[in-house]
């Protein structure tokens, strides 16, 4: 009898789900990412879940966190990669947990590649980004015909680790632009954004945790951002928004997230 080496081309192979989990608020999350973590077999999740919505997660289901927290990797992506391939292989029905949606700075395109290029069946659920979600409850509109007639999505951390972004594009008038994963670069960003055009007295904000009970929102201009966000103390997560959307915080917030005393706020749930 010949033993038969390598993997068994009969074998079921499992399934990965990239799901986006919202910005954080459980509340946010789809009805089909709650349908898919309830039947999971194995939950491949980040940092930025909340365990309000890993509570959702078939009690059976294998976990395996692999956390991304800026400057500290529990896994690189590369085995990440690897491990969704591993356990799809297994036959497997997995869901890979990102915080807010998948395809925008969520590395679901670069796990999607690896799944495809092994012929392990791959779905997309989209979540709420977290500009989304912040915007809403931070009375923020992304959009608004007297203030923004654009709005750029980008991020502050580039995959080589400079922040060599389009400064001219970002510095233009009558638009929003939100970064994310900028607030260690937050100095670096105002300078350039001032000294690519645009007005250090333009609206801007840094939001930790948006969506959640511990949101705090710091808002000030351009020029004296960066200061603003040092002297609150506000670490990551958190999300840079500027243009003069940001003006409207004080009218449109929930009457919990306005502030008070000072310029930041928090936001009660």
């Amino acid at each position: 009898m010949t033993e038969s080496i390598g993997p068994d081309p009969t074998a079921r192979r499992g399934k990965v789900f990239l799901v986006g989990a919202g910005p954080g608020d459980p509340d946010l999350l789809t009805v089909k990412a709650a349908r898919l973590l309830a039947q999971a077999q194995a939950v491949v999740f980040d940092h930025l879940v909340g365990d309000g919505i890993l509570e959702l997660a078939n009690p059976a289901a294998c976990r395996v966190y692999v956390g991304k927290e800026a400057g500290n990797h529990s896994l690189p992506q590369e085995e990440i990669n690897r491990l969704l391939v591993e356990l799809a292989g297994e036959g497997l029905t997995v869901v890979r947990l990102k915080g807010g949606d998948p395809y925008i700075f969520g590395r679901g395109g670069e796990e999607a590649e690896e799944l495809v290029a092994h012929g392990i069946e791959c779905e997309v659920v989209p979540g709420i980004t977290a500009a989304s979600g912040i915007a809403a409850c931070t009375g923020m509109p992304l959009t608004h015909r007297d203030h923004a007639r654009s709005v750029i999505f980008t991020t502050g951390h580039l995959k080589d680790g400079t922040v060599n972004l389009d400064w001219p594009a970002l510095a233009r008038p009558s638009q929003t632009v939100v970064i994310y994963m900028g607030l260690g670069a937050l100095p670096t960003i105002c300078r350039e954004l001032v000294a690519h055009g645009l007005p250090a007295g333009t609206p801007a904000a840094v939001v930790h945790a948006g969506t959640t009970a511990r949101q705090v929102t710091v808002t000030s201009t351009v020029g004296g951002l960066a200061e603003a966000v040092k002297a609150a103390g506000i670490k990551s997560p958190a999300l840079i928004m500027v243009g003069s959307v940001v003006s409207l915080h004080t009218r449109l917030a929930p009457p919990a997230a306005r502030p008070t005393t000072g310029r930041p706020s928090a936001l009660a749930l």
